[in-house]
């Protein structure tokens, strides 16, 4: 974001970048690479809190103005975890939510408990929702699915770009070309590791580790 004045119709990275700082400041924004009405609508927004003129069209200036916004902090905000708010992780390898998480969490979580060791299968759940077997991202795209939070499956390299940057609240994706994994509530939902906790894809601790990831979460959660 920079090489170009942004407006409404316009696509590509630097839009995903715009969409991602503005869901960063507190302007929860879809990030699709594709400057359509939302997008549009927080753009203004953004700027009639920076008391800029608010017609939408991302100059130099109102780059300039919403990257110190999102380094200083001053407007993010995010939903806060309740104090020991965390999934338990059952004797039968399913996990249980939180009494007190969003309804999209405890949807997440109960998608994740149905495929939770059904095989891993290379490409699985790529296709559609609905396959004999998950890979890493597959199982990722499936919880999300299950939680309302994705609307098709997607790769490790997509997720890369999926919601808004850094750790969420309740859900964190980590992923890049080659792998993706989450934690929701506290858990982690990993095929990392599986084959050595019977095929189960819940753990309390992180078998595959954070050098080298995109931290995602979904917006909002």
């Amino acid at each position: 974001m920079g090489d170009r004045l942004l407006r409404q119709g316009m696509r590509g990275h630097d839009v995903r970048v715009l969409q991602d700082f503005l869901t960063r400041d507190g302007f929860p924004t879809t990030i699709d690479g594709q400057f359509g009405p939302g997008t549009l609508r927080n753009v203004k927004r953004f700027q009639r809190s920076a008391h800029m003129r608010p017609n939408g069209v991302v100059t130099y200036s109102v780059q300039k103005a919403l990257r110190l916004a999102v380094a200083g902090g001053t407007r993010s905000v995010a939903p806060s975890t309740a104090p020991g708010a965390k999934a338990v992780l059952n004797s039968d390898g399913t996990v249980s939510a939180p009494a007190s998480a969003p309804a999209a969490v405890k949807n997440a979580i109960a998608a994740a408990n149905k495929i939770a060791f059904t095989p891993y299968v290379y490409g699985g759940g790529h296709g559609s929702f609905s396959s004999s077997g998950y890979d890493c991202s597959g199982s990722v795209s499936y919880a999300l699915h299950g939680g309302g939070l994705l609307s098709s499956p997607e790769d490790s390299s997509q997720l890369e770009s999926y919601g808004s940057s850094g750790a969420g609240q309740w859900i964190t994706i980590w992923a890049n070309s080659g792998h993706a994994y989450m934690e929701i509530a506290g858990l982690f939902f990993d095929t990392g590791g599986a084959s050595g906790r019977g095929g189960d894809r819940w753990s309390r601790s992180n078998s595959s580790g954070t050098s080298g990831y995109v931290v995602r979460h979904p917006t909002s959660y």
